[in-house]
């Protein structure tokens, strides 16, 4: 059983939701850059029935209370019809998570994956099986199998940042995903060849051990530094602090790996805040590791007051 308190969700668009296992979703699906010749209706449900899927899904073996679910936002936005009820489209996914004693939402994942093809008819069958991902159709199985690979990785992140490798299991079951993904001439994302930021090198990264560091970096700037707070500011500013030094270490063992850029999208608002009040030395010693290994959002840390 784990505290979480529920936290307000980001996208102002057709939005549904549903109750069910671990996760408390809500997903989106964007149509603008369809045809008006495809009838919108068919991504209604679709819609309906992905956010069935996530909800109802069970994804543990763990009882969670309402207030527990993980809080979660999944956005489709599809870019092109290929014809033949096959789609591309970019996905983004949020993730926070509770901080300790008060009602702030720290943010756990803010990733968006550019390279989602599918095939989908209206009421086809939403399934996903670990142990036949491909389907009977690749195309058809896409979709489901990058959701089910999302959710494993929000999971494992959130179960990291409240127990030491607590997310070791649904990081195996993202790599698995990865390992017997459908293959399609259309279908990507899934290859260490395709690129270097893709599903497939951040299932690796958090599956190596030239990586175990980041767990201990998801534990510590939690469980260490951002449940803290509350009580000790100081105590917690520490945490994460030591938090960065693992991460800096990991960048030096491991250069411009995908794990780091991943952890740090969606940060830096988080991290200027509870370095602002630092003492200079502590602030100086974070910005000189920020700067270096956050390399976009640079100049905010640099104008860290």
């Amino acid at each position: 059983m784990r505290k979480k308190i529920l936290f307000a969700c980001f996208f102002a668009v057709i939005t549904a939701m549903a109750h069910g296992q671990e996760l408390q979703a809500r997903l989106s699906v964007v149509t603008t850059k369809i045809s008006t010749q495809v009838d919108k209706k068919i991504f209604n449900t679709l819609q309906t029935q992905l956010i069935n899927f996530i909800n109802n899904r069970r994804w543990t073996n763990d009882v969670f209370q309402t207030t527990e679910k993980i809080q979660c936002n999944f956005l489709l936005s599809l870019e092109q019809d290929l014809g033949n009820n096959v789609y591309r489209g970019r996905l983004t996914i949020q993730a926070a998570r509770p901080v300790f004693n008060t009602t702030y939402d720290s943010p756990l994942i803010n990733f968006l994956d550019d390279n989602v093809v599918f095939r989908y008819q209206e009421f086809q069958p939403i399934e996903f099986n670990e142990n036949r991902i491909q389907g009977n159709d690749p195309l058809a199985a896409n979709l489901t199998a990058v959701i089910a690979y999302y959710v494993n990785i929000i999971l494992g992140f959130d179960y990291d940042s409240f127990a030491p490798r607590g997310g070791d299991p649904y990081f195996q079951k993202a790599w698995n995903i990865v390992n017997n993904a459908p293959e399609s001439r259309d279908i990507g994302g899934w290859k260490s060849f395709e690129s270097q930021r893709n599903r497939y090198w951040l299932a690796e990264n958090m599956n190596n051990n030239r990586f175990a560091l980041m767990h201990d970096v998801l534990y510590m700037y939690y469980r260490s530094g951002m449940d803290k707070f509350f009580e000790n500011e100081e105590e917690g500013r520490t945490g994460i602090m030591n938090s960065l030094t693992y991460l800096n270490t990991l960048n030096t063992e491991n250069p411009n790996s995908m794990i780091l850029q991943f952890f740090f999208q969606g940060k830096n608002t988080e991290l200027v805040k509870v370095f602002s009040k630092a003492p200079e030395d502590m602030k100086s010693r974070a910005r000189e590791m920020l700067t270096k290994m956050d390399i976009s959002n640079t100049q905010a840390y640099k104008e860290m007051k």
